[in-house]
C-alpha cells in the first residue's frame, strides 16, 4: 500500500509539485499491493531519519519507503502535555461517530483518494481542511478520515489524519499534538520521473518515487528527475479506539485499528 504518499494533500502547493506528484501517484499505483507483501532490497547508504523509531514499527508499506521518510523525535514529557492529548483523542473519537457512515463523510465533503484501487486502508480526504490545517489546528477537523474494509462492512472508520504545511516547525508540531506523546512524518528526498522513465516506478526494485533507490538531488539532476527535498505536509495519524495507548498514534497503516 502506498500509505502516506497516496493519501497525502498538494492543496496550496506549487503547480509543478502537484502535476509531479500525480504523475507518480499514478504511475505508483500498481505497487500498492506489492509492497505490503515484499519490500525492495534495503540500500543502507540512505536510512530514513527516523529518530530511534524502529522501521518495523511501521509496517511493511512505510518501511519500503526507508530512503524516504522522516519522523519527529520523542520529546522530554512537559505538563500538560499528556492533557493536551487525551483532548485531542476525545475530540477525534466524536468526530469520528459523525463519520461512521462514509456517506455522511462525502457529503461534507471528504473525498476518496484512489477509489478504483483496493487498499488496505482507504483515505477519504478534505481539501478546505487540509487548508485550513496550513494555519489553524482544529482536531474536530482531520484532513483525512481513515477506513478499513471488513468482511461485512465496506468503509469501518478506524482513525483520522491531521496535516501541518510542509515548513512548520517541530515546536509547532508540538503546539498541536505533543511530540512527547507522538511522532509527527513527513516524506522526504522525492525524485520524480521525467515523463520517457515513469515505468521506473514500478518493479521490486523502483528508481523513482517513494519507493526508489534515488534520495539525492545529484542522483535526481544526473537521471533528469524532478527532485523535492520535502513531499507534501507534516501528517499524523490518530486511532482513538486503540486498547494500548501507544498505538493511539501508531505509524503502521497495514494493520487494523479497530476491532
Amino acid at each position: 500500500m502506498l500509505s502516506s504518499f497516496l493519501r497525502s494533500f498538494v492543496v496550496s502547493r506549487p503547480a509543478a509539485l502537484v502535476v509531479v506528484a500525480f504523475t507518480a501517484c499514478s504511475a505508483l499505483q500498481i505497487q500498492i499491493a506489492a509492497a505490503s507483501d515484499k519490500k525492495h532490497d534495503m540500500d543502507m547508504s540512505c536510512m530514513a531519519d527516523m529518530n530511534g523509531v524502529p522501521m518495523s514499527a511501521m509496517g511493511p508499506s512505510m518501511e519500503a519507503m526507508e530512503c524516504h521518510m522522516y519522523v519527529t523525535p520523542l520529546r522530554p514529557a512537559q505538563p500538560g502535555d499528556e492533557e493536551k492529548a487525551k483532548a485531542v483523542i476525545e475530540a477525534v473519537k466524536a468526530t469520528m461517530e459523525k463519520y461512521r457512515d462514509y456517506r455522511r463523510a462525502i457529503a461534507d465533503g471528504y473525498i476518496q483518494v484512489n477509489p478504483k484501487v483496493k487498499q488496505p486502508q482507504y483515505h477519504f480526504n478534505n481539501e478546505a481542511y487540509g487548508r485550513e490545517a496550513d494555519s489553524h489546528f482544529d482536531p474536530t477537523k482531520p484532513t483525512s478520515l481513515l477506513y478499513i474494509e471488513t468482511p461485512t462492512q465496506r468503509f469501518k472508520l478506524e482513525g483520522v489524519m491531521f496535516t501541518a504545511r510542509p515548513n512548520a516547525t517541530e515546536d509547532e508540531l508540538n503546539e498541536r499534538i505533543p511530540l512527547s506523546v507522538a511522532h509527527w512524518h513527513k516524506h522526504i528526498n522525492f525524485c520524480g520521473a521525467p515523463a520517457d522513465k515513469t515505468a521506473e516506478y514500478h518493479g521490486a526494485h523502483p528508481k523513482f518515487g517513494m519507493f526508489g533507490s534515488i534520495h539525492t538531488k545529484a542522483a535526481c539532476d544526473a537521471e533528469h528527475g524532478t527532485f523535492m527535498p520535502t513531499m507534501f505536509t507534516w501528517m499524523i495519524h490518530v486511532f482513538p479506539f486503540e486498547d494500548d495507548p501507544k498505538e493511539v498514534f501508531s505509524l503502521n497503516d497495514d494493520v487494523a485499528h479497530v476491532r
